[in-house]
């Protein structure tokens, strides 16, 4: 820009001389750097570069050189409006249009007219507007992309948090299992040893029972390794839910004014007991989403088979628009952050989405070891 000015101030060089003005000379090269070059460093030095300025341009004006470098006090007044703070451009503008009045003044009589100060002062309040409105639209932006990247790492944040919770959630509940199968495997190894000597049978039935409780439990000691667990948290009293609870579940659910349908399909006896419960809060989960954002009816079908648990719960969709802006993942509860959470520590796939129909629908597979109880 600095090297931009020099040229525009050199192709004025060419004015004509009037009555009582210098032609150009050596001197008047020097004051043309002075007047352009300070421009290169107004962002460090801008008082610096705006008296080196100021002071050729008085001394252009007093030796009374033919071409006006006007231009020079505009841009630089401009280049100060846009980086600098607005209480230093507003002095540097009392100064910039001192110094223009007196370098006006300091012409030969006859050389300034009545449209030269006018254009004179309003080129330079435009350059002071322009640098200013600009520096303004630049903070602006500023502001707007550093609350975008608030508001990110503040919705990251709320996400990492919901998944901690709920690994707390699910952390105790699996303590609680082990905690409980822990206890089933002492009391078939007292029983054991009490009939060892009399009842060959019952014994091997005894250690048979310890052998299955303590590969669940040590399959559920893995899961919960790694996941932090309050330990000041009073255990809930009340037993651990499975799938066995559901029909509870639903009962509960329609008496909250829900209509509910219920299909079932294998045997839950052989499914262990983590994989129930996560089943269990799979469904307790999307029925109380349907509950705050589905249609009035959802329809929820679990199939055991031998290696895996198949869940899916359905709504019909009669509330679809307020139901769809709900996301049923969203800040408000985390509920779909929480069941893949569930599913994934079993290594099962899970999938929330609206239907093609209308409604909205969640599946999971919850997959576990065949023989396991």
């Amino acid at each position: 820009m600095a090297v931009a000015l020099l040229v525009v101030l050199v192709l004025s060089f060419g004015a004509s001389v009037r009555a009582g003005q210098r032609p150009m000379d050596i001197w008047a090269w020097v004051l043309a750097l002075m007047l352009t070059l300070p421009y290169a460093v107004h962002r460090r030095f801008p008082w610096a570069a705006l008296a080196v300025v100021l002071t050729a341009l008085l001394a252009w004006s007093l030796l009374h050189y033919a071409a006006y470098p006007g231009v020079s006090v505009f841009v630089l007044l401009f280049g100060l409006a846009l980086h600098g703070r607005r209480r230093d451009s507003l002095l540097a503008l009392g100064a910039s249009g001192a110094a223009l009045a007196v370098a006006l003044a300091a012409q030969p009589v006859g050389v300034v007219t009545a449209n030269d100060v006018i254009s004179t002062f309003l080129a330079t309040a435009v350059a002071w507007l322009a640098g200013d409105n600009l520096r303004q639209r630049r903070l602006r932006w500023s502001a707007m992309e550093e609350r975008a990247r608030l508001l990110e790492r503040e919705r990251e944040d709320r996400a990492r948090a919901a998944v901690a919770a709920e690994r707390l959630r699910i952390a105790r509940e699996l303590h609680d299992i082990v905690a409980h199968s822990m206890s089933v495997v002492a009391v078939q190894a007292g029983v054991g040893r009490h009939v060892i000597d009399t009842d060959v049978a019952a014994a091997g039935q005894a250690l048979g029972v310890i052998e299955a409780t303590s590969r669940d439990a040590l399959v559920e000691m893995r899961r919960m390794l790694g996941v932090l667990r309050r330990g000041d948290e009073a255990a809930a009293t009340r037993p651990m839910p499975g799938l066995a609870d559901l029909p509870a579940l639903v009962a509960e659910t329609r008496a909250a004014g829900l209509g509910v349908t219920l299909e079932w399909s294998g045997d839950v006896a052989d499914v262990p007991a983590g994989v129930s419960l996560a089943a269990y809060r799979v469904v307790q989960e999307s029925l109380t989403n349907v509950i705050k954002h589905g249609g009035p009816v959802a329809h929820v079908r679990v199939s055991c088979g031998e290696h895996e648990v198949e869940l899916e719960v359905t709504d019909d969709g009669r509330r679809q628009q307020e139901h769809a802006a709900s996301s049923r993942g969203s800040s408000a509860g985390h509920g779909l952050v929480g069941m893949r959470e569930r599913v994934e520590l079993y290594g099962g796939s899970f999938h929330a989405a609206p239907r093609p129909g209308g409604g909205y629908g969640v599946q999971a597979r919850l997959p576990y070891a065949a023989g396991s109880s």
